[in-house]
Protein backbone atom coordinates (compact mmCIF):
# COMPACT_ATOMS: atom_id res chain seq x y z
CA UNK A 1 0.00 0.00 0.00
CA UNK A 2 2.72 2.45 0.81
CA UNK A 3 4.63 1.00 -2.03
CA UNK A 4 2.07 2.25 -3.66
CA UNK A 5 1.33 5.66 -2.42
CA UNK A 6 5.04 6.49 -3.46
CA UNK A 7 4.25 5.61 -7.24
CA UNK A 8 1.61 7.91 -7.35
CA UNK A 9 3.32 10.71 -5.35
CA UNK A 10 6.21 10.54 -7.98
CA UNK A 11 4.32 10.12 -10.77
CA UNK A 12 2.15 13.42 -9.50
CA UNK A 13 4.89 15.34 -9.25
CA UNK A 14 6.44 14.80 -12.44
CA UNK A 15 2.73 15.30 -13.89
CA UNK A 16 2.74 18.59 -11.65
CA UNK A 17 6.45 19.37 -12.99
CA UNK A 18 5.46 18.74 -17.15
CA UNK A 19 2.59 20.67 -16.70
CA UNK A 20 4.19 23.77 -14.99
CA UNK A 21 6.71 23.26 -18.10
CA UNK A 22 4.17 23.69 -20.65
CA UNK A 23 2.55 26.52 -19.11
CA UNK A 24 5.71 28.19 -18.86
CA UNK A 25 6.27 27.54 -22.75
CA UNK A 26 2.83 28.07 -23.68
CA UNK A 27 3.05 31.77 -21.82
CA UNK A 28 6.33 32.36 -23.69
CA UNK A 29 5.30 31.19 -26.37
CA UNK A 30 1.98 33.84 -26.04
CA UNK A 31 4.12 36.46 -24.80
CA UNK A 32 3.43 39.00 -27.51
CA UNK A 33 -0.48 38.40 -27.33
CA UNK A 34 0.16 37.77 -23.32
CA UNK A 35 1.88 41.34 -24.01
CA UNK A 36 -0.93 42.97 -26.01
CA UNK A 37 -3.33 41.78 -23.39
CA UNK A 38 -2.14 43.46 -20.75
CA UNK A 39 -1.72 46.71 -23.10
CA UNK A 40 -5.80 46.84 -23.66
CA UNK A 41 -6.04 46.06 -19.91
CA UNK A 42 -3.68 49.05 -18.94
CA UNK A 43 -5.65 51.25 -21.85
CA UNK A 44 -9.25 50.26 -20.26
CA UNK A 45 -7.93 51.25 -16.73
CA UNK A 46 -5.97 54.26 -17.44
CA UNK A 47 -8.25 56.50 -16.21
CA UNK A 48 -8.93 54.68 -13.09
CA UNK A 49 -4.77 54.62 -12.56
CA UNK A 50 -4.69 58.48 -13.36
CA UNK A 51 -7.43 58.83 -10.77
CA UNK A 52 -5.49 57.09 -8.26
CA UNK A 53 -2.39 59.29 -8.83
CA UNK A 54 -4.42 62.43 -8.82
CA UNK A 55 -5.80 61.19 -5.17
CA UNK A 56 -2.50 60.30 -3.65
CA UNK A 57 -1.07 63.77 -5.01
CA UNK A 58 -3.53 65.92 -3.80
CA UNK A 59 -4.23 63.83 -0.82
CA UNK A 60 -1.22 65.48 1.09
CA UNK A 61 -2.47 69.19 0.89
CA UNK A 62 -6.22 67.81 1.14
CA UNK A 63 -4.94 66.21 4.92
CA UNK A 64 -3.18 69.55 5.35
CA UNK A 65 -6.28 71.84 5.05
CA UNK A 66 -8.39 68.94 7.05
CA UNK A 67 -6.29 69.43 9.97
CA UNK A 68 -6.44 73.35 10.02
CA UNK A 69 -10.35 72.94 9.23
CA UNK A 70 -11.10 70.63 11.95
CA UNK A 71 -9.73 73.04 14.42
CA UNK A 72 -12.73 75.17 13.58
CA UNK A 73 -15.94 74.87 15.44
CA UNK A 74 -18.34 75.80 12.63
CA UNK A 75 -17.10 73.36 10.44
CA UNK A 76 -15.36 70.91 12.14
CA UNK A 77 -17.93 68.15 10.46
CA UNK A 78 -17.71 69.32 7.25
CA UNK A 79 -13.86 69.47 7.53
CA UNK A 80 -12.88 66.52 5.13
CA UNK A 81 -15.30 67.87 2.19
CA UNK A 82 -14.41 71.33 2.42
CA UNK A 83 -10.49 70.70 1.96
CA UNK A 84 -11.32 68.42 -1.00
CA UNK A 85 -13.01 71.09 -2.78
CA UNK A 86 -10.15 73.43 -1.83
CA UNK A 87 -7.43 71.62 -3.23
CA UNK A 88 -9.46 70.94 -6.15
CA UNK A 89 -9.92 74.90 -6.61
CA UNK A 90 -6.34 75.24 -5.93
CA UNK A 91 -5.37 72.95 -8.53
CA UNK A 92 -7.62 74.21 -11.25
CA UNK A 93 -6.61 77.78 -10.34
CA UNK A 94 -2.72 76.15 -10.84
CA UNK A 95 -3.23 74.66 -13.99
CA UNK A 96 -5.26 78.14 -15.47
CA UNK A 97 -2.13 80.22 -14.29
CA UNK A 98 0.31 77.59 -15.70
CA UNK A 99 -1.60 77.86 -19.03
CA UNK A 100 -2.29 81.79 -19.56
CA UNK A 101 1.48 82.87 -18.23
CA UNK A 102 3.75 80.17 -17.80
CA UNK A 103 3.19 78.15 -20.94
CA UNK A 104 3.29 80.77 -23.70
CA UNK A 105 6.51 82.41 -22.13
CA UNK A 106 8.09 78.92 -21.87
CA UNK A 107 6.82 78.29 -25.44
CA UNK A 108 8.18 81.66 -26.99
CA UNK A 109 11.33 81.34 -25.15
CA UNK A 110 12.12 77.84 -26.67
CA UNK A 111 10.91 78.82 -30.26
CA UNK A 112 13.32 81.74 -29.95
CA UNK A 113 16.37 79.78 -29.21
CA UNK A 114 15.62 76.76 -31.62
CA UNK A 115 15.21 80.13 -34.24
CA UNK A 116 18.65 82.04 -32.78
CA UNK A 117 20.60 79.18 -31.85
CA UNK A 118 22.90 79.12 -34.69
CA UNK A 119 23.52 82.84 -34.67
CA UNK A 120 24.54 82.61 -30.51
CA UNK A 121 27.02 79.80 -31.45
CA UNK A 122 28.78 81.97 -34.43
CA UNK A 123 28.71 85.14 -31.74
CA UNK A 124 30.18 82.63 -29.09
CA UNK A 125 32.76 81.76 -31.25
CA UNK A 126 33.97 84.91 -32.22
CA UNK A 127 34.36 85.88 -28.86
CA UNK A 128 36.31 82.78 -28.17
CA UNK A 129 39.10 83.48 -31.12
CA UNK A 130 38.99 87.02 -30.29
CA UNK A 131 40.68 85.92 -27.10
CA UNK A 132 44.77 85.46 -26.20
CA UNK A 133 46.42 82.65 -27.70
CA UNK A 134 47.30 80.71 -24.43
CA UNK A 135 43.86 81.17 -23.33
CA UNK A 136 42.71 78.11 -21.51
CA UNK A 137 39.37 78.22 -24.22
CA UNK A 138 41.19 78.32 -26.77
CA UNK A 139 43.14 75.30 -26.31
CA UNK A 140 42.84 72.28 -28.30
CA UNK A 141 40.32 69.90 -26.59
CA UNK A 142 37.90 72.91 -25.63
CA UNK A 143 37.96 74.18 -29.75
CA UNK A 144 37.37 71.12 -31.00
CA UNK A 145 34.08 70.77 -28.59
CA UNK A 146 33.27 73.83 -30.19
CA UNK A 147 33.49 73.10 -33.62
CA UNK A 148 31.69 69.61 -32.84
CA UNK A 149 28.71 72.40 -32.99
CA UNK A 150 29.34 74.18 -36.39
CA UNK A 151 26.31 73.45 -38.64
CA UNK A 152 24.19 72.14 -35.64
CA UNK A 153 20.33 72.85 -36.29
CA UNK A 154 18.96 72.28 -32.83
CA UNK A 155 15.67 72.15 -34.52
CA UNK A 156 16.68 68.67 -36.25
CA UNK A 157 16.50 67.39 -32.70
CA UNK A 158 14.65 69.33 -30.96
CA UNK A 159 11.64 71.37 -32.52
CA UNK A 160 7.87 71.83 -31.28
CA UNK A 161 6.75 69.71 -33.92
CA UNK A 162 9.11 67.01 -32.39
CA UNK A 163 7.97 67.68 -29.02
CA UNK A 164 4.43 67.35 -30.03
CA UNK A 165 5.41 63.88 -31.66
CA UNK A 166 7.00 63.04 -27.98
CA UNK A 167 4.41 63.69 -25.92
CA UNK A 168 1.54 62.04 -28.48
CA UNK A 169 1.51 59.24 -26.25
CA UNK A 170 0.91 61.05 -23.40
CA UNK A 171 -1.39 63.38 -25.04
CA UNK A 172 -3.74 61.10 -26.59
CA UNK A 173 -3.31 58.65 -22.98
CA UNK A 174 -5.34 61.62 -21.56
CA UNK A 175 -6.68 63.69 -24.12
CA UNK A 176 -10.22 61.84 -24.02
CA UNK A 177 -12.54 64.27 -22.04
CA UNK A 178 -14.90 61.22 -20.23
CA UNK A 179 -11.62 59.65 -19.69
CA UNK A 180 -9.90 62.85 -17.91
CA UNK A 181 -13.82 63.36 -16.39
CA UNK A 182 -13.65 59.93 -14.73
CA UNK A 183 -9.94 60.07 -13.79
CA UNK A 184 -11.24 63.51 -11.17
CA UNK A 185 -14.28 61.69 -10.35
CA UNK A 186 -12.03 58.39 -9.28
CA UNK A 187 -9.92 60.93 -7.51
CA UNK A 188 -12.56 62.75 -5.55
CA UNK A 189 -14.76 59.88 -4.54
CA UNK A 190 -10.97 57.92 -3.21
CA UNK A 191 -10.59 61.14 -1.46
CA UNK A 192 -14.11 61.59 -0.27
CA UNK A 193 -14.18 57.50 0.72
CA UNK A 194 -10.79 57.20 1.69
CA UNK A 195 -11.80 55.79 5.57
CA UNK A 196 -14.12 53.51 4.16
CA UNK A 197 -11.54 52.06 1.59
CA UNK A 198 -8.81 52.21 3.66
CA UNK A 199 -10.90 50.17 6.79
CA UNK A 200 -11.88 47.69 3.57
CA UNK A 201 -7.84 46.95 2.90
CA UNK A 202 -7.29 46.48 6.28
CA UNK A 203 -9.88 43.99 6.89
CA UNK A 204 -8.87 42.26 3.65
CA UNK A 205 -5.56 41.68 4.96
CA UNK A 206 -6.64 40.93 8.54
CA UNK A 207 -8.78 38.08 6.71
CA UNK A 208 -5.35 36.25 4.84
CA UNK A 209 -2.67 36.82 7.26
CA UNK A 210 -2.26 36.04 11.32
CA UNK A 211 -2.40 38.80 13.81
CA UNK A 212 1.74 39.22 13.96
CA UNK A 213 1.50 39.57 9.92
CA UNK A 214 -1.14 41.87 9.87
CA UNK A 215 0.25 44.74 11.99
CA UNK A 216 3.92 44.29 10.68
CA UNK A 217 1.67 44.55 7.22
CA UNK A 218 -0.11 47.75 8.69
CA UNK A 219 3.21 49.22 10.27
CA UNK A 220 4.90 49.14 7.33
CA UNK A 221 2.43 50.39 5.01
CA UNK A 222 1.87 53.52 7.12
CA UNK A 223 5.58 54.33 7.02
CA UNK A 224 5.73 53.69 3.96
CA UNK A 225 3.01 55.91 3.34
CA UNK A 226 4.72 58.74 5.65
CA UNK A 227 8.27 58.26 3.45
CA UNK A 228 6.29 58.73 0.01
CA UNK A 229 4.07 61.77 0.87
CA UNK A 230 6.81 63.42 3.53
CA UNK A 231 9.36 63.17 -0.01
CA UNK A 232 6.79 64.70 -2.52
CA UNK A 233 5.26 66.86 -0.90
CA UNK A 234 8.22 68.44 -0.09
CA UNK A 235 10.31 68.13 -3.19
CA UNK A 236 7.61 69.75 -5.42
CA UNK A 237 7.44 72.70 -2.78
CA UNK A 238 10.94 73.15 -3.12
CA UNK A 239 11.31 72.70 -6.90
CA UNK A 240 8.71 75.49 -7.24
CA UNK A 241 10.63 77.87 -4.75
CA UNK A 242 13.45 77.45 -6.30
CA UNK A 243 12.12 78.16 -9.44
CA UNK A 244 10.70 80.88 -8.43
CA UNK A 245 13.86 82.12 -6.36
CA UNK A 246 16.03 81.26 -9.67
CA UNK A 247 13.34 83.40 -12.50
CA UNK A 248 13.76 86.58 -10.20
CA UNK A 249 16.85 85.95 -9.62
CA UNK A 250 17.42 85.81 -13.61
CA UNK A 251 15.26 88.46 -14.63
CA UNK A 252 16.83 90.96 -12.51
CA UNK A 253 19.88 90.22 -13.84
CA UNK A 254 18.50 90.96 -17.65
CA UNK A 255 19.41 86.91 -18.17
CA UNK A 256 17.40 85.63 -21.91
CA UNK A 257 14.79 82.92 -21.30
CA UNK A 258 15.14 83.83 -17.16
CA UNK A 259 11.79 82.09 -16.59
CA UNK A 260 12.36 79.53 -18.57
CA UNK A 261 15.89 78.37 -17.06
CA UNK A 262 14.20 79.42 -13.66
CA UNK A 263 11.67 76.79 -13.95
CA UNK A 264 14.10 74.06 -15.46
CA UNK A 265 16.47 74.58 -12.56
CA UNK A 266 13.04 73.89 -10.42
CA UNK A 267 11.76 70.74 -12.42
CA UNK A 268 15.55 69.05 -11.69
CA UNK A 269 15.55 70.21 -7.81
CA UNK A 270 13.36 67.48 -7.50
CA UNK A 271 16.10 64.54 -8.34
CA UNK A 272 18.56 64.98 -5.80
CA UNK A 273 22.09 65.92 -6.02
CA UNK A 274 22.38 65.17 -9.97
CA UNK A 275 19.30 67.45 -10.92
CA UNK A 276 21.05 70.91 -9.69
CA UNK A 277 24.52 69.88 -11.49
CA UNK A 278 22.81 69.01 -14.60
CA UNK A 279 20.33 71.95 -14.68
CA UNK A 280 22.71 74.63 -13.58
CA UNK A 281 25.00 72.98 -16.37
CA UNK A 282 22.38 73.54 -19.12
CA UNK A 283 21.82 77.33 -18.46
CA UNK A 284 25.24 78.23 -17.80
CA UNK A 285 25.66 76.94 -21.92
CA UNK A 286 22.46 78.50 -22.68
CA UNK A 287 24.07 82.04 -21.20
CA UNK A 288 27.02 81.77 -22.56
CA UNK A 289 25.14 81.17 -26.06
CA UNK A 290 22.65 84.14 -25.28
CA UNK A 291 24.71 86.42 -23.06
CA UNK A 292 28.47 85.75 -22.84
CA UNK A 293 30.88 84.10 -20.72
CA UNK A 294 31.01 87.00 -18.26
CA UNK A 295 27.19 87.22 -17.71
CA UNK A 296 27.53 82.88 -17.46
CA UNK A 297 29.65 83.18 -14.43
CA UNK A 298 27.52 86.16 -12.98
CA UNK A 299 24.62 83.55 -13.42
CA UNK A 300 26.44 80.58 -11.91
CA UNK A 301 27.65 82.29 -9.00
CA UNK A 302 24.17 83.73 -8.00
CA UNK A 303 22.18 79.90 -8.49
CA UNK A 304 24.88 78.54 -6.57
CA UNK A 305 24.48 80.67 -3.69
CA UNK A 306 20.77 80.62 -4.22
CA UNK A 307 21.14 76.47 -4.59
CA UNK A 308 23.44 76.95 -1.47
CA UNK A 309 20.75 78.80 0.60
CA UNK A 310 17.72 76.04 -0.19
CA UNK A 311 19.89 73.29 0.92
CA UNK A 312 20.92 74.95 3.82
CA UNK A 313 17.91 77.02 4.66
CA UNK A 314 15.06 76.46 2.91
CA UNK A 315 14.75 72.84 2.41
CA UNK A 316 15.85 71.28 5.63
CA UNK A 317 12.65 73.90 7.23
CA UNK A 318 10.33 72.42 4.21
CA UNK A 319 11.46 68.97 4.55
CA UNK A 320 11.78 68.70 9.02
CA UNK A 321 12.68 65.43 9.59
CA UNK A 322 14.99 63.54 6.72
CA UNK A 323 14.67 60.52 5.56
CA UNK A 324 17.39 59.28 7.51
CA UNK A 325 19.61 58.15 4.14
CA UNK A 326 23.29 59.03 4.13
CA UNK A 327 24.05 61.15 0.81
CA UNK A 328 26.50 58.08 -0.35
CA UNK A 329 22.93 56.09 -0.35
CA UNK A 330 21.27 58.59 -2.35
CA UNK A 331 23.61 59.04 -5.10
CA UNK A 332 23.57 55.11 -5.44
CA UNK A 333 19.99 55.32 -5.52
CA UNK A 334 20.18 57.85 -8.08
CA UNK A 335 22.27 56.61 -10.45
CA UNK A 336 20.81 53.05 -10.37
CA UNK A 337 17.31 54.21 -10.72
CA UNK A 338 18.52 56.70 -13.51
CA UNK A 339 20.53 54.48 -15.32
CA UNK A 340 17.26 51.70 -15.56
CA UNK A 341 14.02 53.63 -14.79
CA UNK A 342 15.14 57.12 -16.66
CA UNK A 343 13.93 60.87 -14.66
CA UNK A 344 11.26 58.58 -12.95
CA UNK A 345 13.74 56.32 -11.89
CA UNK A 346 15.88 59.07 -10.58
CA UNK A 347 13.07 61.43 -9.08
CA UNK A 348 11.50 57.79 -6.97
CA UNK A 349 15.10 56.22 -5.96
CA UNK A 350 14.83 57.90 -2.94
CA UNK A 351 12.02 57.18 -1.34
CA UNK A 352 11.89 53.78 -2.50
CA UNK A 353 15.56 53.24 -1.30
CA UNK A 354 14.01 54.86 1.73
CA UNK A 355 11.62 51.79 2.08
CA UNK A 356 13.78 49.06 1.17
CA UNK A 357 16.46 50.58 4.16
CA UNK A 358 13.91 50.74 6.25
CA UNK A 359 12.85 46.89 5.51
CA UNK A 360 16.28 45.37 5.79
CA UNK A 361 16.84 47.37 9.08
CA UNK A 362 14.34 45.87 10.72
CA UNK A 363 15.32 42.29 9.52
CA UNK A 364 18.54 42.16 10.37
CA UNK A 365 17.36 43.66 13.94
CA UNK A 366 15.13 41.07 14.31
CA UNK A 367 17.79 38.61 13.27
CA UNK A 368 20.18 39.96 15.58
CA UNK A 369 17.34 39.94 18.79
CA UNK A 370 16.48 36.46 17.64
CA UNK A 371 20.28 35.21 18.00
CA UNK A 372 21.43 37.21 20.77
CA UNK A 373 18.11 35.00 22.75
CA UNK A 374 18.89 31.69 21.50
CA UNK A 375 22.72 32.62 22.86
CA UNK A 376 20.99 33.91 25.92
CA UNK A 377 19.14 30.31 26.52
CA UNK A 378 22.20 28.44 25.47
CA UNK A 379 24.33 30.24 28.10
CA UNK A 380 21.89 29.49 30.92
CA UNK A 381 21.12 25.61 29.68
CA UNK A 382 25.19 25.68 30.65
Amino acid sequence: MKKDKKIISKWMYWFSFALALILVYKILDSFADIKMWFSNLFSVLSPFIVGIIIAYILYIPSRKFEQIYGKVKIIKKRARPLSIFTVYILFILLIIIGIRFLVPAITSSFQDLVNNFQSYYISIKESIMALPEDSIFKSERFMNVINQFNGFKIEDYINLNMIGQYAQGVISFASGIFDMFVSLVVSLYILLDRKKIIDFIKKFVGAFFNNQSYKNIGKYFHRTNEIFCKFLSSQFLDAIVVAILTSVAMSIMHIKYAVMLGLFIGLFNLIPYFGAIIAVTISVILTILTGGISQAIEMAIVVIILQQIDANFINPKIVGESLEISPLLVIFSVTVGGAYFGILGMFLAVPISAVIKLLITDWVEYKYQKKAELNKLTNQSE
